[in-house]
């Protein structure tokens, strides 16, 4: 592909090596040849780097497998999950699972990337359903338009709830966005 077709998010060979793209700007200098600047990180030693490709070079983008997994359970190696289709067990580095390593729960379904037999991202559902295990009291006057408060999850994490959410409720949070959704009814 052309650098000019370059997205964040791509994955392209640089030097042999596959990265990550993490950002891109097109630019236009003047009278000057076009360019693309982008930031690059390397997918196996995590190294980050700059690198500015003329918009007409050609750049060799890598084939990317995506498979929907089953997370089995998590320990001090990484979280160990199940191919939904094939049943094949892998453990997930923990520098893959990254920060969504507490929204990660036993039987719940995510969507992985792979790059040559290694996972190299994952994604999380859109909602997931928790209990509020610690919020200060509800407020008589509570209603869905008043201020939030924070509450601490059953997974460790802490996020802002509306007032009117007690400690011991079921709530539906976005763990993509680590935000509020609505109470379980």
């Amino acid at each position: 592909m052309k650098a000019n077709d370059i997205r964040k998010g791509a994955v392209i060979y640089y030097e042999g090596k596959p990265h990550l793209v993490m950002d891109f700007t097109h630019r236009t200098p003047g009278n000057l040849r076009a360019f693309v600047q982008v930031r690059l990180r390397n997918l196996k030693s995590g190294m980050s780097l700059d690198h500015r490709f003329s918009a007409t070079e050609n750049v060799e983008e890598a084939r990317l497998d995506s498979r929907t997994m089953q997370i089995l359970y998590a320990d001090g190696n990484g979280v160990h999950v199940m191919d939904a289709n094939t049943y094949e067990q892998f453990t997930l580095d923990p520098d893959v699972v990254g920060e969504d390593a507490p929204w990660m729960q036993a039987e719940m379904r995510i969507d992985t990337t792979w790059l040559e037999g290694r996972a190299i991202s994952v994604q999380l559902p859109s909602s997931v359903e928790l209990e509020v295990v610690e919020t200060s009291p509800v407020m008589k006057t509570a209603t869905k338009s008043a201020s939030s408060k924070p509450a601490k999850l059953s997974n460790g994490v802490t996020i802002q709830v509306p007032d009117f959410v007690a400690q011991g409720e079921r709530v539906r949070v976005n763990p993509r966005e680590r935000a509020y959704i609505e109470r379980v009814k």
